[in-house]
């Protein structure tokens, strides 16, 4: 079957029947940035798992490579969800590893950056990527692949100049006519519970304070349906559960309390 892929140039007009993906480097065992980073990753995935709020198939994943060219690096964002198709079952297949744009058929629906230094490209090149002559940032790459939605988290104030954040905590674009236009308010989003709806995934996101993980309340960036309520983790719906059978059997014991009050057996009721 015939496939259309990115060529160098960036754009889908190179046609391939057999491809060959021997010379890219899928896995360079690069580690994360650092705890914050990690632990966002994984409350952005987990939930979407756990929680059954979107229809399957669907695949949600962090840090692994979206190659949209047959030649030159992926792109790899922190989170990436793409709708409508699961990973195949055997991942010893190289071409099974990572997000093939060819092989899945589209590009994901959103991908997401952390911010944890000014390094990253996000939103513009850094001086250490100009120098080494890259041609374009992330959101660029974002744009011109076609990536429905681009989502910017800066929970450290990494990069808040007037071109980039420009004071927000949270910027979300979405892809109009080739081009991206921003999706949250002018001043972007910095005030924990304000979200923002991404109308054709069926999901909003929002700025959440609380703890996750350990004891310390901390900044994240959650999932939230469209009234701004936080998507659960398995965790925190175990702990819901746990609660709500709790209340139950104090109600029942209350109950019980009264009829032995009244002078009859609860055991017999």
């Amino acid at each position: 079957m015939t496939q259309e892929l990115l060529n160098t140039d960036e754009s889908f007009d190179e046609i391939v029947t057999e491809l060959d993906i021997s010379h890219l480097t899928i896995e360079d065992d690069t580690p994360v940035d650092n705890f914050q980073s990690e632990v966002q990753q994984r409350l952005l995935v987990e939930p979407l798992h756990s929680s059954k709020v979107l229809p399957l198939p669907f695949l949600a994943a962090a840090n692994v490579g979206l190659f949209y060219k047959l030649k030159g690096d992926p792109i790899v964002p922190d989170v990436l969800l793409s709708l409508g198709v699961q990973r195949a079952e055997d991942l010893s297949q190289r071409r099974n590893r990572s997000y093939f744009v060819w092989e899945f058929g589209k590009v994901p629906d959103i991908c997401l950056e952390i911010v944890s230094n000014q390094e990253g490209d996000e939103l513009s090149l850094s001086q250490k990527s100009q120098q080494k002559g890259k041609p374009s940032c992330k959101k660029e790459i974002y744009a011109q692949i076609g990536v429905p939605y681009y989502v910017v988290f800066d929970p450290l104030r990494q990069i808040q100049d007037e071109t980039e954040m420009n004071g927000a905590l949270l910027r979300v674009w979405t892809l109009t006519a080739g081009q991206y236009d921003e999706l949250t308010p002018p001043e972007g989003i910095d005030v924990v519970e304000q979200s923002v709806w991404l109308e054709t995934v069926g999901l909003g996101l929002t700025l959440w304070q609380g703890a996750f993980e350990d004891d310390v309340p901390r900044l994240w960036l959650r999932w939230c349906d469209e009234s701004g309520q936080v998507i659960p983790t398995g965790a925190e719906q175990a702990e819901s559960e746990r609660q709500r059978a709790e209340s139950e059997r104090q109600r029942a014991d209350r109950l019980a309390e009264k009829l032995r009050e009244l002078g009859i057996n609860p055991d017999q009721v």
